[in-house]
């Protein structure tokens, strides 16, 4: 019996879930896993870096697996082994277990990725094709909206430890469904390019350490806790900087490489032309502005407020619901605008509502403003997230399926890890600015300024911080206007935060004017120039 055409579609979206709740269930159950644990409060963005590290990586070569055994075959590999991976997530003791799981997670991942652009176009074509692919493209949005509400329900209620129980379960469920699939021929000469993967792994990967240790090693004087130092300059930005260089040696190699007639680890023809550089730029930039919010939120919540996660759920549920809801909605408006109108529009709405949080966020967190900020965030964040995607999918071949979907692998993953990084390295470095120049206006004992800015010097409950000042020497009121200085310190480097994101909201509108200045259905110069090449070709 021939399947239903909706079931093939659903089985693709159920594995996108799968990765992406993964993803979600992190930030929404920061809390409850940092007190399990055992570990400080910004670990899950550690163990989010592991994870988008390693998919980042990978993913390029994941493609050239997928069609060397076939992209189904590496499909249902690639969903058992996350599965495996989010048991022992479910089962972690500790901080080192976790930053295992989802480095295993990241690995099956680079292999699940490619294969769902492919998949799509195995078993759907034309105008089917096109919905498949903004479906998939709005995923992402929709499982962080879902995983909100249900993991921070299970982590209050429950574990978070459950949250991955449920995505064991759905890997079975998907792994057996699977079987409905079309399947994809191998594709037998297809050679790997080994020198590429060592270049474009080792690229992101000193590119991804750089950020996320910028607070700890320094961003530019080395700390004590950097592993080494040249000069007393920290090894972060020369991290970040060496990764650059290896990047752009990854694509001289690969021109020089199709240059002799030999297959590149990534088709130079889905970064031939200025708007689809420009579409990836800004694709890495939408990713991290909703990471950067995505984290930020939390742990605002679940620690400046010391609420539970289903509260933070239900705080951050107008952003998530508004980008699934904009992911889905905005594909209608592009028979109508060009997608630079629509990406430069999107991004200034992200940086209104970025400022309006900004300005409105205090205790009460229901405050109708602060509501309406979310949205304007989601909105423009969810509209770029599927407008890019398209851009890059629309403009290379059918062929080259399987790169874009890499290619979408390393923007999305990179883009995550930095976001989370990023927002991190801000917020605590915030952090001990104002707590230094309080403190130095508050004449309290040496003592408590050394515990909270050396010891503490995190985003801690005040529970937690009281506790810990309570072992010293000083007097019950000292404390507790060590503990105030600290709750005012949290709240504003959370508020400046927000803004600085919002400023690279704003820088952002750069890269998103050089997109496609055509509407849907109209052909640019550039396209006709490549549909004239490919008919010569063929």
């Amino acid at each position: 019996m021939k399947p239903a055409p909706w079931l093939p579609l659903i089985v693709i979206v159920l594995a996108q879930l799968q990765l992406a709740i993964n993803i979600s269930a992190l930030p929404v159950s920061l809390g409850p896993i940092s007190e399990d644990l055992d570990a400080p409060a910004t670990a899950t963005a550690t163990a989010l870096l592991l994870y988008s590290l390693f998919v980042a990586a990978f993913v390029m070569l994941g493609a050239k697996i997928g069609k060397l055994f076939g992209e189904r075959r590496v499909f249902q590999i690639g969903v058992i082994a996350h599965g495996g991976a989010m048991a022992l997530m479910a089962t972690s003791t500790d901080a080192r277990t976790m930053n295992t799981a989802q480095a295993l997670a990241g690995l099956a991942a680079s292999a699940v990725v490619p294969t769902l652009v492919v998949l799509i176009a195995a078993n759907y074509h034309g105008r089917q094709q096109e919905t498949a692919l903004g479906v998939l493209a709005g995923i992402p949005a929709v499982a962080s909206a879902l995983t909100f509400v249900v993991a921070g329900f299970l982590a209050t209620a429950l574990s978070w430890r459950y949250s991955y129980g449920l995505i064991v379960l759905l890997a079975v469920v998907v792994l057996v469904l699977s079987y409905r699939l079309t399947p994809v021929p191998r594709q037998r000469a297809i050679t790997v390019d080994v020198v590429g993967v060592a270049l474009s792994g080792a690229a992101i990967a000193l590119i991804l350490f750089g950020f996320n240790n910028l607070q700890r090693w320094g961003p530019l004087v080395a700390e004590e806790a950097a592993p080494f130092s040249v000069l007393r300059v920290s090894p972060a930005p020369m991290f970040i900087l060496s990764g650059i260089v290896l990047g752009q040696a990854f694509f001289a190699w690969s021109k020089k490489r199709v240059a002799a007639g030999k297959q590149p680890l990534l088709a130079t023809e889905v970064l031939d032309s200025k708007e689809e550089k420009s579409a990836v730029i800004a694709f890495l930039v939408a990713g991290s502005l909703g990471l950067a919010v995505g984290f930020l939120i939390p742990l605002y919540v679940q620690i400046v407020q010391d609420r539970t996660p289903i509260f933070s759920a239900v705080a951050i549920l107008p952003y998530a619901g508004a980008v699934a809801l904009a992911g889905v909605v905005s594909v209608r408006l592009y028979g109508r605008l060009s997608p630079r109108r629509l990406g430069v529009a999107s991004f200034v709405l992200v940086a209104v509502g970025l400022v309006v949080v900004a300005f409105t966020v205090g205790n009460n967190w229901g405050t109708v403003a602060v509501i309406l900020g979310l949205l304007l965030v989601g909105i423009g964040e969810g509209t770029l997230l599927t407008l890019l995607f398209n851009v890059l999918v629309s403009a290379s071949p059918k062929r080259l399926a399987g790169d874009v979907g890499a290619l979408r692998g390393v923007a999305n993953n990179v883009s995550n890890a930095i976001g989370a990084a990023f927002a991190g390295v801000i917020a605590v470095g915030l952090l001990g600015l104002l707590l230094t120049s309080a403190f130095a206006r508050s004449e309290l004992p040496p003592e408590l300024e050394t515990k909270v800015l050396f010891d503490q010097l995190d985003f801690v409950t005040n529970h937690e911080l009281g506790s810990a000042l309570g072992a010293t020497s000083a007097t019950p009121e000292q404390v507790e206007r060590a503990v105030a200085i600290n709750e005012d310190a949290r709240l504003r480097a959370l508020q400046a935060s927000f803004l600085i994101v919002a400023g690279i909201s704003l820088l952002a509108i750069f890269p998103a004017a050089r997109l496609p200045k055509y509407v849907s259905g109209e052909l640019s110069a550039e396209d006709i120039v490549s549909e004239a090449k490919a008919s010569k070709t063929v």
